[in-house]
Order: C-alpha cells, then sequence, then structure tokens
C-alpha cells in the first residue's frame, strides 16, 4: 500500500510570518501537536510543534545539565512566554523535516516515523509543494487494513 491511501489531503498550514503565539493557539484550537510551514505557493518551509515552543521558552542549558528540578513558574520561562507574540514562527520552526511523496510505502513510513522519532510528516510533490500529510494514526490504520 502506499501512502496516498492513507495520508490527509486536505491540509492546515501555517505562515511563517504568524507569531508564535498565534500558531501555538491555532495548534490548541485544532487539538494537533505540529503543523507545516509553508510559502504563499504552498511549498515546504518548516515545521512548527509544541516541542519548538517548549524548546524555545526553556533554559538552553537544559540539554547540558541533563535532568534537573525547576522552581515552580520562574522569571525566565515567564518572560519568554510573553515574547512569543513578538516572535515569528519562521524564527522557532524546524527547518530540516523530513518527508515523503504519495509513492512511499506504507512500511517504509512507519520505518522513517520510527527510525526519526517523528509523530507526522508532510507529503510532497516534486516542486515540495505539500500535497498531504501522514500520521502515525494514518500508517496504523493502513497497516491494520493491509493484514486483517
Amino acid at each position: 500500500m502506499k501512502i496516498k491511501e492513507v495520508m490527509c489531503r486536505e491540509v492546515k498550514s501555517l505562515s511563517p510570518e504568524i507569531s508564535v503565539k498565534e500558531a501555538w493557539q491555532l495548534l490548541s484550537q485544532m487539538e494537533i501537536s505540529g503543523l507545516p510551514v509553508v510559502d504563499s505557493a504552498g511549498k515546504l518551509l518548516g515545521m512548527f510543534t509544541e516541542k519548538d515552543i517548549l524548546q524555545h521558552i526553556l533554559p538552553s542549558y537544559l540539554t547540558k545539565v541533563g535532568r534537573f528540578v525547576y522552581e515552580e513558574n520562574p522569571k525566565g520561562i515567564k518572560k519568554k512566554i510573553s515574547e512569543l507574540e513578538k516572535i515569528k514562527v519562521k524564527e522557532i520552526m524546524r527547518r530540516e523535516v523530513v518527508t515523503v511523496d504519495e509513492d512511499t510505502a506504507l512500511c517504509e513510513v512507519a520505518r522513517i516515523m520510527l527510525t526519526q522519532k517523528v509523530r507526522r510528516i508532510p507529503v510532497v510533490n516534486k516542486e515540495k509543494k505539500v500535497v498531504g500529510m501522514v500520521a502515525r494514526q494514518d500508517v496504523l490504520k493502513g497497516l491494520w487494513g493491509d493484514f486483517r
């Protein structure tokens, strides 16, 4: 089975120019954790997720010191959250995005998701325009149907 048989073709996306706060409100409203970022022609520029927001507001030394206990509501985090209205999506989105095309096999997409640790993958055409999205749930539904 090819991914084009299970992918979502109605793709919501974000403009790189909207604020992080606006983008987060949209994610929250849609009850999803991430969306592709595209230019005016629909070409993929990056991915924006809740993880990107968390990485922005938490101290940069997090990766250096590993696990530690945060005090409740530290001032630095409050300040970074208040700044999210001024920061644009393009400033914190992930630019290196794993993609597939419509003819990628379902099992290959599952392998990519597991090895690259991604929850959703944009499906792009030859011009790198987003033509669909595939989430883990889509892959599982396809695999379930294939092997029943």
